[in-house]
């Protein structure tokens, strides 16, 4: 494959994956989180979450079955990185608001091809520090 092709693929998968993340939050904006990422998750997939959880993906659908809507939210400065033929990171600075509760966290979601679709096999959080 010439070095256009690489570029043109790696650009599809980079707009792919960011509007999986988009719509994972927009699920977890309407409500639909546990369905959403119930489908999306790997058998064997984990969130690191920012408040020091780890949730397997039973646990993810659970908790995501009665949590309270984000009202908002933003991807900041996405970066693709490869990881293998079957895999790729999406980095990002996330912001979401909900009532007067805030939450900024650099964020990655590490995806692999299976079964002709991405699926979510690790989505890890760090909290960024207040600046006020």
């Amino acid at each position: 494959m010439d070095d256009h092709a690489d570029h043109r693929t790696r650009r599809e998968r980079r707009e792919h994956l960011l509007a999986l993340e988009h719509e994972g939050w927009g699920s977890l904006c309407d409500g639909t989180g546990a369905a959403f990422y119930g489908a999306l998750m790997t058998a064997d997939g984990v969130m690191v979450l920012a408040h020091g959880l780890t949730l397997d993906r039973e646990q993810v659908i659970a908790s995501l079955d009665d949590a309270p809507t984000w009202d908002a939210y933003e991807i900041r400065e996405p970066r693709l990185i490869d990881a293998g033929r079957e895999g790729a990171v999406l980095a990002y600075r996330g912001r979401a608001r909900r009532g007067e509760d805030r939450f900024t966290a650099l964020m990655s979601s590490h995806c692999v091809h299976r079964d002709g679709r991405w699926r979510l096999a690790l989505y890890q959080q760090t909290v960024v520090p207040s600046q006020d």
